[in-house]
């Protein structure tokens, strides 16, 4: 199990895009789709006040970004 948790949807491109760069950077994350897991969804609604955006990108200290772009992504990675 990894510290980074991506919620996602396969359909979706920004997901797409979000894991490739985390990839790129050899960042290991644990991927979960929203589609297949209502526990997931639940999560995600919750940490939106019940929107379901996506990806939604957790960390361990509970925090997380909501559709990042690559340079918000890359910034909050290098805290």
């Amino acid at each position: 199990m990894s510290d980074l948790t991506v919620y996602g949807a396969g359909w979706c491109p920004d997901v797409e895009r979000s894991r490739a760069l985390l990839d790129a950077k050899g960042i290991e994350y644990d991927y979960i789709d929203v589609e297949a897991n209502t526990t997931a969804e639940e999560t995600v609604r919750a940490l939106q006040n019940g929107e379901r955006r996506i990806p939604t990108i957790v960390w361990p200290d509970g925090t997380h970004l909501v559709e990042p772009s690559d340079h918000e992504l890359t910034t909050h990675l290098n805290r």
